[in-house]
């Protein structure tokens, strides 16, 4: 029932609080009537005139915000008239026409805002989960650029190599747990060996700030780690949103700070989920390059464990499912209840082939770049599942004749001669675990395979 009438209140409310939307719903039709009581005192309807001037009220009413403001609207006309009549204001029968002709006026401007309103929600939607997706990617992009072989050659006087570095942050958040700030001991030991920080804390968020107290300290730092709330660097961080250092605060002429660096942890979506406060770094340490790999490695962190808590509901259900997979399904579902745009699923079921033993993972390299795999044993064979993100009916089609005219190059048979047979599902009206289990039901999943996890 909350979900209904969410979902109703985002279809009848598209902008602005419900109580505005009411109040400018009430007041724009008593200003047009009180234009007309002033310029027209005999007919303020202006239902005997040659145009009806009061409609406008409930039609701009109806393009802003739909058909139903529009209406009530209209409703206040209809009460005002029947007030106008009842005081001997106006004489003479109900204008039904008059009325008729505004209420199907009104219809019409509401059915065509409402259409371009949710064509404008869907729109939107998909421009916000793309740049969510832009962003990740190009926190991923940087990293292994930093990880390349030159540059780890260049960097040959570091402790350790980046790649060793990622797979320690791997490792951080892979049993996340309950803790907010899982492994936050460990994330500080890495910024001291990777980037030469001697002093830092790392506070967790909690309500709409910070815990004053440390979930974790490296070194020994003022007033036993306690955050500073007033300290002018961490406040330019929280208004900023990003990794601010003592030089920021010079530039901008604040007081001295008891921090070098603070940096929210914030993920590629927006949620902040902690702070890092760095008290000491050797003077030749603090340089451009430090800070960018220190804001890597934090946002690498960060979005990790977004990630893993995301996919948490899911894991929870069914073990098996990878985490970017399933955080990535559980995204999509926002995305779906939020701006109605459809995902789909596509399951390519691969019974038993000796002469083509490595044909599902051949196939699974074929996806498209937004495309998420999950590659896991079948009843008899194997069932590779891809979640194509923002994608319809049409798209999913176009994959399978895609894997179908590869299939028929490859091994001069038809998909189904070799075993390959496709099934497609629709992230739309059913959330991301009864989905899961109805494709399980599908393509003939085993229950151990379910629950035994593959990679994650």
């Amino acid at each position: 029932m909350r979900d209904l009438k969410r979902r109703l209140y985002g279809y009848l409310l598209p902008f602005g609080s419900p109580w505005a939307v009411a109040g400018e719903t009430l007041l724009l039709p008593l200003l047009a009537i009180a234009v007309g009581i002033w310029v027209n005192p005999l007919d303020p309807l202006w239902t005997q005139g040659d145009f009806p001037w009061a409609w406008f009220a409930p039609v701009i009413l109806a393009m802003r915000y739909g058909p139903f403001p529009g209406l009530a609207g209209a409703a206040v006309l209809v009460g005002a008239w029947l007030a106008f009549s009842a005081a001997g204001w106006t004489d003479g029968d109900f204008p039904k026409l008059n009325f008729l002709g505004g209420l199907i006026l009104v219809m019409l401007a509401g059915e065509f805002s409402s259409l371009w309103l949710t064509r404008a929600r869907r729109a939107e939607g998909m421009q916000v989960y793309l740049d969510r997706r832009l962003d990740y990617l190009t926190h991923q992009y940087y990293l292994l650029r930093l990880s390349h072989d030159r540059l780890e050659q260049d960097l040959i006087g570091r402790p350790m190599a980046m790649r060793d570095a990622l797979a320690a942050l791997h490792e951080l958040t892979r049993d996340a747990g309950d803790d907010r700030l899982p492994g936050a001991g460990g994330l500080l030991r890495l910024f001291a060996q990777y980037c030469q920080v001697e002093t830092a804390t790392l506070h967790a968020a909690a309500g709409n700030g910070f815990d004053p107290q440390p979930a974790a300290m490296l070194g020994q730092p003022a007033d036993a780690g306690r955050l500073a709330a007033a300290d002018p660097l961490l406040a330019h961080a929280l208004d900023s949103g990003c990794l601010s250092h003592a030089a920021t605060a010079l530039a901008r002429g604040d007081r001295p700070s008891r921090y070098l660096i603070v940096a929210p942890l914030t993920t590629f979506d927006g949620q902040t989920l902690g702070l890092l406060t760095v008290e000491r770094v050797p003077f030749f340490a603090l340089h451009e390059e430090m800070l960018q790999t220190l804001n890597l490695l934090l946002g690498y962190y960060t979005d990790g464990l977004a990630e893993r808590r995301l996919a948490r509901r899911i894991q929870d259900a069914c073990p098996a499912c990878p985490t970017e997979f399933a955080a990535e399904l559980q995204r999509l579902w926002r995305v779906r209840e939020e701006s109605r745009v459809r995902s789909v699923i596509v399951a390519l079921e691969f019974r038993p082939q000796p002469e083509h033993p490595d044909l599902a993972e051949q196939i699974a390299r074929l996806r498209r770049s937004l495309d998420v795999n999950w590659l896991l044993a079948g009843g008899d064979g194997q069932v590779l599942v891809t979640l194509m993100p923002l994608a319809g009916g049409a798209a999913a089609e176009g994959y399978i004749a895609r894997i179908e005219d590869w299939i028929r190059q490859k091994t001069g048979q038809p998909a189904a001669a070799v075993g390959v047979f496709a099934h497609v599902l629709r992230v739309e009206d059913e959330p991301p675990v009864p989905l899961l289990a109805r494709l399980f039901e599908i393509c003939h999943v085993a229950a151990e395979a379910r629950t035994v996890r593959t990679g994650a």
